[in-house]
């Protein structure tokens, strides 16, 4: 059924989504009109739209939303930020979002298009009248070699249509020769080499293929697609417009979260301005090629951010994580060859592309090569956003570049609700290495650090965990779906009425949901609970069974 989909919906053109259609203005086209338009059925459309939080009825009533987000959740901030907008705006106004990418300073919210956090929350009235804009946060590179940070590799659209131009006039498999030598990696967690990917993509025969950037950055804790797509968007579409070349594609497609409005906003002014060059559309550049894009508003689904559910989310259907094989590069958007690429990684190719593969590879730690953007929460004493070399020891980090902490801290949660939870006594032996915390049960994923002080229990921290994958599960296996709303359930039942529960049982439940899960989700949840369960264990045994 979800193939038929895919090919009914494909059918249109190309450079519009069914997806775009349901959620942009879903009140002004009829479940039925989309159905016939498209030749669906109606449960389908219903079905799309009954998905995402964002086109529930009762979510869009709502004037101002408040971060749930685990930053701010430790941090403790949010009670007040939504009793405080409650009082102005009223009792049924303030509905909830998950993190809004302002962790540096937490007190985060969302009201009419703009996200606001710190002292924003006591500036009401002047926000309410238009009169208030949030304070920027600190951005700053700690590479000798600035790949993402800097503005050196674009400073105007002129060096922009240079770059391009240089491409242009380079064989195509030297260019992903390039990518590949420089050892760059997808930046999401994954990190599977970006030049292999695109050279699958391109030797795949096909009348149509895509191009699709995963800025769906859903983990709490990380801002560095928002800082990219707000700050650097010239250096993301560049490589979205190279790969399109290089693969053989016409058509691009954005799918940023809803729940960043300016990132949004920035990437379509960025667009119409590359149109207005020439730089997007028909003939770019007198070459013959052909390349547009467009961006897709996510509508508040986590689980967009797993490149099958992405997909899914772009052809109209519910956000659901496909079997693999087979991959998108073989069959992917509308079932053709797809190129589909986190935001950093597409971030770092002009720069590789501009000095060659020796400088971004010259930097790092074995197989973890160039410089990675990390994400520093409001615990830190400088936090904020920074480039730092891979290799960069976590003591550096923490004491150099954060500044140390501002409180007590037991943990830090590092690449987001499925990375690991480090105890804060093996911090300092580790490196911003991908193999390095993998060899020792941790995950680096986004490089979001989420502090967890002493004084937040270990017990709520795991059941916020269960809690957020039981929430944002795609529901298409059991493994996840029962398996998240099982442990936020026996968590609960032993915080709330002191039922213990059989650390044989967790730890079995674990197992089913690494092993049986489709995707990360609900198999990456099980690292962070395990770890919490073996450096927290003097928190869980009161808990347990005898």
């Amino acid at each position: 059924m979800s193939r038929n989909i895919s090919l009914l919906s494909g059918k249109k053109d190309d450079k519009n989504s069914l997806f775009g259609k349901i959620s942009v203005s879903p009140n002004d086209t009829s479940d039925a009109q989309l159905a016939g338009e498209y030749n669906l059925g109606v449960s389908t459309i219903h079905s799309t739209k009954s998905f995402y939080d964002f086109l529930n009825e009762d979510f869009k009533n709502k004037k101002a939303y408040v971060c749930t987000g685990s930053a701010c959740m430790c941090r403790g901030t949010q009670e007040d930020v939504t009793q405080k907008l409650k009082n102005k705006l009223g009792e049924d106004s303030v509905g909830e979002m998950i993190c809004l990418g302002r962790c540096y300073e937490n007190s985060a919210f969302y009201y009419d298009g703009e996200n606001y956090s710190g002292d924003d929350i006591n500036q009401l009235d002047n926000i309410l009248a238009g009169e208030h804009k949030s304070l920027p946060y600190t951005m700053k590179s700690y590479s000798e070699t600035s790949f993402l940070v800097e503005n050196e590799v674009f400073s105007s659209f002129e060096d922009f249509k240079e770059l391009l131009q240089n491409c242009f006039e380079t064989d195509k498999d030297e260019l992903i020769n390039t990518l590949k030598d420089s050892g760059l990696r997808g930046r999401g967690g994954a990190g599977f080499p970006t030049g292999m990917k695109w050279e699958f993509c391109k030797a795949q025969e096909a009348k149509a293929k895509y191009v699709v950037c995963n800025a769906d950055e859903g983990d709490p804790g990380a801002y560095s697609d928002r800082y990219l797509l707000e700050e650097q968007a010239l250096k993301v579409l560049f490589g979205m417009v190279v790969c399109g070349y290089i693969i053989g594609s016409k058509q691009g497609f954005m799918y940023i979260r809803g729940e960043y409005p300016e990132s949004i906003d920035i990437t379509n002014e960025a667009l119409a301005k590359l149109r207005e060059l020439g730089l997007l559309g028909e003939n770019i550049l007198g070459s013959g090629f052909d390349f547009d894009m467009n961006v897709v508003e996510g509508q508040g689904a986590y689980i967009c951010g797993e490149e099958t559910a992405l997909i899914a989310s772009i052809e109209g259907r519910r956000a659901e994580v496909d079997v693999r094989p087979p991959f998108p590069v073989v069959e992917g958007l509308y079932k053709k060859p797809t190129v589909v690429n986190n935001v950093e990684s597409l971030a770092a190719v002009a720069a590789i592309l501009k000095h060659g593969s020796k400088s971004y590879k010259s930097i790092g730690n074995g197989r973890s090569l160039g410089t990675k953007l990390i994400s520093l929460d409001g615990f830190f004493n400088n936090p904020g956003l920074y480039e730092v070399d891979l290799g960069t020891s976590l003591e550096f980090i923490i004491d150099e570049i954060g500044g140390g902490f501002n409180a007590d801290i037991k943990a830090i949660q590092i690449g987001g609700p499925l990375g690991g939870i480090v105890p804060v006594d093996k911090l300092k032996s580790l490196k911003l290495d991908f193999e390095v915390f993998a060899e020792a049960g941790f995950l680096l994923g986004h490089a979001s650090f989420v502090c967890i002080p002493k004084s937040f229990s270990a017990v709520e921290y795991a059941k916020h965990l269960f809690a957020f994958t039981a929430h944002e599960s795609c529901g298409k296996c059991f493994p996840c779906r029962l398996g998240s709303t099982r442990g936020k359930e026996m968590l609960g039942s032993a915080i709330d009425n002191n039922q213990k529960f059989s650390e044989e049982l967790i730890y079995d439940l674990l197992e089913t949901m690494e092993v049986g899960s489709l995707c990360a989700l609900g198999g990456g949840l099980p690292l962070a609970i395990k770890n919490l369960l073996e450096h927290c264990s003097d928190e869980f045994k009161p808990l347990m069974e005898k």
